[in-house]
């Protein structure tokens, strides 16, 4: 990953995605472009990206241009003041999974084409976008509505809520490294339907914010839900990107750990627990999140997948999922394939 895309920019591609729509409909990008601040030739570049800050005053340009603030990518227009409505909706519920359920529900009234629900199984929480038969969306969009919901979920928790993984219907896009940044490593294209997997237990936290705070939030965004809660530069996010780069066997102990960031391991203990955060619960964190890739791209060895993890022997990875599930390996995975299935015969029954 780039240090560039670590610094808060957007890649050319992206940008290019924004515009799509809007080309197509006969109106002039580059004017646009340049209304903003974007030099139109510099996105030709290899490798250009253009700060976050510029990005969101595009996002914001193309809103007035089109009077739509979803990139004119639904048949039915998301008009100038929806996110704000639903972000204020949410504000008056008592938990953040009580607000998401709201605020899908309106999304689903203003959206033809995405009708996102939330359902929850034990300690795991998907949301689900059910949509009409026919080809997939295309990423772009399916991610630009993630970044809606999950950056304003993240708002009224006050703090990030970590993603377990995301899968879309869609092709794999010729560029996804921001997406990745944004949304976290998980990600997984041309699977029967397309999700967003939480930990049930975030949304049970309740709002942390008040009507003064709306009204800022609401006027920093969308720059604000496109870099506040993803923050790569954090040092719970720089430790999950070094242990992710080794097998988890050889994951250092803390004293290692606060020796490769140049630090005493109090230090280091303590700015974690500034983020939140604590080593143990970052190596809960990866280990949770990389026995759920495995079991969800079909991995068929359990003790295998215990020792790959870094687990003495199979019964304390049981323990362990269990208590991060609420399911054991053997029960996710059959719950995985159900809904799978489920998945297939419900867009069969649509295209029939």
């Amino acid at each position: 990953m780039s240090a560039a895309t670590e610094k808060g920019t957007i890649s050319a591609a992206l940008v290019e995605e924004a515009l799509l729509e809007l080309r197509r409909l006969g109106h002039d990008a580059e004017a646009l472009l340049r209304g903003v601040g974007i030099d139109p030739p510099a996105l030709a570049q290899p490798g250009a990206r253009v700060p976050a800050a510029l990005y969101a005053r595009l996002w914001l340009a193309s809103v007035r241009v089109l009077d739509d603030e979803f990139f004119a990518m639904n048949r039915r227009r998301m008009k100038p003041g929806s996110f704000a409505f639903m972000a204020r909706a949410a504000l008056g519920e008592a938990s953040v999974g009580a607000a998401l359920e709201g605020a899908l529900r309106f999304l689903g009234l203003v959206l033809d084409d995405l009708d996102p629900r939330l359902s929850r199984c034990g300690a795991l929480a998907e949301i689900v976008l059910d949509e009409p038969p026919g080809p997939p969306p295309r990423a772009f969009t399916c991610f630009t509505l993630w970044l809606m919901i999950h950056g304003l979920a993240c708002w009224l928790a006050g703090q990030r809520l970590p993603i377990l993984a995301i899968d879309l219907r869609s092709p794999a896009p010729d560029y996804d490294g921001d997406y990745r940044v944004m949304f976290g490593p998980n990600l997984n294209f041309s699977r029967p339907r397309s999700r967003l997997l939480l930990d049930a237990r975030a949304l049970d936290q309740p709002v942390r914010r008040g009507k003064d705070e709306l009204r800022r939030f609401l006027a920093g965004a969308p720059a604000n839900i496109l870099v506040r809660y993803r923050d790569p530069q954090s040092l719970a996010m720089r430790v999950r990107a070094h242990l992710r780069a080794l097998a988890p066997a050889d994951w250092p102990d803390l004293e290692a750990l606060a020796r490769h960031f140049h630090m005493g391991a109090s230090t280091l203990r303590r700015h974690l627990a500034q983020e939140g955060q604590s080593y143990q619960s970052l190596k809960d964190q990866l280990r949770r999140d990389l026995a759920i890739a495995h079991l969800d791209g079909g991995e068929p060895n359990f003790a295998e997948l215990a020792f790959g993890l870094g687990f003495a022997d199979a019964s304390a990875f049981y323990k362990a999922f269990r208590k991060w599930t609420g399911a054991t390996p053997g029960q996710y995975r059959t719950l995985i394939r159900q809904r799978g299935r489920h998945a297939a015969i419900v867009q069969t029954a649509r295209e029939d």
